[in-house]
C-alpha cells in the first residue's frame, strides 16, 4: 500500500500596504482586497512619511500608493523607498494623470501607475502583475509616456541588438542593474551602457519610457 501524495497547500497570499490620506479610501480597498482571495492587506498609512516606516517594518510585496497627500506625497516616500532598497513594488493608485504626477513617480522607482477609476478585476490584475515585478501603465498613462518620449524618425529608429533586447526585457519584470547583470552574467558598467544604447535608439529618457515604447513597436510582447 502506497501513501498518498500529500495535496499542495495554497499559495502565499500577495501581502499589501495601503498608503491614503482618506480613510474611506482605504477602507474601500481594505474591505476590496480582504473579499477577495490571494490577497492580504499588513496595514494601512495615512502620508509618505508614515508609508516609508511601515512598509520597511512590514515588507509587504506590494504598495497601493497614493500621491498627493499632507504630511508627505507619494513620490517623496517612492524615492525613499528605491533608496533604502525596499523589496516591496510600489504600484501608484491616483485620481491625477497629469506629467507632472506620472513621471516623477515612475522615475522614483514606481512599478506601475493607475487610476483610482481603475476597475476592480483590473486592479486585481496590476497587483498580482506589481508582486511579480512586471510593469504596469493604465492605457492613459502608457499612451501618455509614449506620446511624451516619441521623436522624430533618426537615430531613435535604430533596432536593438539582441543583447539590448535581453535587458529591455529584464527591465520591463523590474529587474534592477544589479539583478540584470547578475542573470546576463555581465558588469553592472555593462549594463549601464547597454541601456544607454536602449534608451537613444528608443528616444526614451528613462526605464518607464523606454518599457513604454519597447511594448508600443512590438519589442516587447
Amino acid at each position: 500500500m502506497t501513501d498518498a501524495a500529500p495535496t499542495p497547500g495554497p499559495a502565499r497570499p500577495i501581502t499589501l500596504v495601503l498608503v491614503d490620506d482618506h480613510p474611506v479610501v482605504r477602507d474601500g480597498l481594505r474591505g476590496m482586497f480582504t473579499s477577495a482571495p490571494g490577497f492580504r492587506v499588513l496595514g494601512e498609512a495615512a502620508d509618505g512619511v508614515a508609508a516609508v516606516g511601515l512598509v520597511l517594518e512590514l515588507d509587504p510585496d506590494v504598495v497601493l500608493m497614493d500621491l498627493r497627500m499632507p504630511g508627505g506625497g507619494g513620490v517623496a516616500a517612492i524615492a525613499e523607498l528605491t533608496r533604502r532598497g525596499a523589496r516591496s513594488r510600489v504600484l501608484v493608485l491616483t485620481t491625477y494623470d497629469t506629467d507632472s504626477d506620472t513621471l516623477p513617480a515612475i522615475e522614483a522607482g514606481a512599478t506601475g501607475y493607475l487610476l483610482k477609476d481603475a476597475p476592480r478585476d483590473e486592479l486585481f490584475t496590476a497587483v498580482r502583475a506589481a508582486a511579480e515585478g512586471r510593469t504596469v501603465l493604465s492605457p492613459a498613462v502608457a499612451s501618455r509616456l509614449v506620446t511624451r518620449v516619441r521623436t522624430p524618425a533618426g537615430p531613435a529608429g535604430e533596432a536593438l541588438s539582441a543583447r539590448e533586447r535581453e535587458v529591455l526585457a529584464l527591465v520591463a519584470r523590474g529587474t534592477s542593474n544589479r539583478e540584470i547583470a547578475a542573470v546576463l552574467f555581465i558588469s553592472e558598467a555593462t549594463v549601464k551602457t547597454h541601456l544607454t544604447h536602449v534608451f537613444a535608439k528608443l528616444g526614451a529618457k528613462d526605464r518607464a519610457a523606454a518599457v513604454a515604447v519597447g511594448y508600443e513597436r512590438g519589442i516587447l510582447g
